[in-house]
């Protein structure tokens, strides 16, 4: 499905990015005294580098790659923040996990698996990514929201799952992935991206599955409601060094955790120092969520370049799946 190949000295050169001081410190469960900050920011005021138009250069490739879940588990409770030592203790934990998974070893996973035990870790003291509302979870679906879920989840039953391509979900088709968006969110595996710069432009090119961004931040009007869009239209603006995304316009196909195409998504980019940049999201969607919600996604420099993700090999894999249910269908009519 990829064809990224990741050789260990690459592995150990982003491993060793992810310990420089200044970040709101990756947490690395390989690391015996990684620099841990969490939460706190820099007591030195940071003066970010600049284009020649005068905003933060933020170029260069990043990762926001980590093990601090989504949501809070249930076990942490009201607690929003790690302690040092339990911070190490849960990244152990989750890298014990990932190396218990079951291998296959004529498998590409082998390879996959065995890049992210080396990178993977914490990036922030946050027991979640998501800071609001306090309890660190998604807040309760509308009746309305429900409604369409159950619907959604009806039509799926009734339909069969391989019944056509439309069935299947975005990433299976090779369209897009759920951690793309907007919102941005950590991949399951190489988490990576690009960010390229431009006057009254701002792109962010992921490793998985193949999208370039394109965030215009100049004065420009926005698009009619007719016109939608998988991504929606994002309109970016400068707010002192702090780049903020509005995005709207999505489509009922993007489903963003139950949405609609009432979504609303609002990013703010601020790099807080040479090597770290906070990303922090708001999703609102009055149809879909009781109330918004918003998260924070530290994303952290590497060296590595990103490289081609070839989705399927071509995209065969869709047309197997589709098969593979004719097959089965066949054989239950028999």
């Amino acid at each position: 499905m990829t064809s990224r190949l990741l050789g260990s000295a690459a592995l150990a050169a982003i491993g060793a990015a992810f310990l420089v001081s200044g970040l709101p410190a990756r947490l690395h469960a390989q690391s015996s005294a990684p620099v841990v900050r969490g939460h706190e920011r820099e007591a030195k005021p940071f003066s970010p580098p600049r284009t020649l138009d005068g905003h933060p250069d933020m170029q260069g490739y990043w990762t926001n790659g980590t093990y601090t879940p989504l949501e809070r588990p249930t076990e942490f409770g009201t607690k929003e923040f790690f302690t040092r030592e339990e911070a190490l203790a849960y990244a152990k934990r989750r890298d014990d996990q990932l190396r218990a998974q079951p291998r296959d070893n004529i498998h590409y996973d082998d390879a996959i698996w065995q890049g992210e035990r080396e990178v993977k870790g914490l990036t922030s003291l946050r027991t979640s990514l998501i800071y609001d509302p306090p309890d660190g979870k998604i807040p309760p679906m509308t009746a309305e929201g429900q409604k369409r879920a159950d619907a959604r989840a009806a039509t799926r039953q009734l339909m069969g799952p391989a019944d056509n391509a439309q069935m299947r979900t975005l990433g299976e088709r090779c369209i897009m992935w759920p951690h793309e968006g907007p919102p941005m969110l950590p991949a399951g595996y190489f988490p990576n991206l690009q960010i390229v710069q431009g006057p009254g432009q701002f792109v962010v090119m992921q490793e998985i599955i193949h999208n370039a961004r394109v965030i215009p931040t100049e004065d420009r009007p926005r698009l009619g409601q007719a016109l939608r869009n998988y991504r929606g239209e994002s309109r970016g603006r400068w707010e002192g060094d702090a780049l903020v995304v509005e995005t709207t316009n999505f489509t009922e196909a993007t489903q963003f955790r139950g949405s609609s195409a009432a979504l609303k998504v609002t990013e703010r980019f601020t790099m807080i120092n040479r090597d770290t940049i906070q990303y922090r999201f708001t999703v609102e969607d009055p149809t879909t969520w009781a109330t918004s919600w918003s998260a924070e996604i530290p994303m952290v420099r590497t060296e590595d370049p990103i490289y081609e993700y070839a989705c399927h090999e071509g995209n065969y894999g869709l047309p197997n799946i589709l098969r593979a249910q004719r097959v089965a269908d066949a054989a239950a009519r028999k």
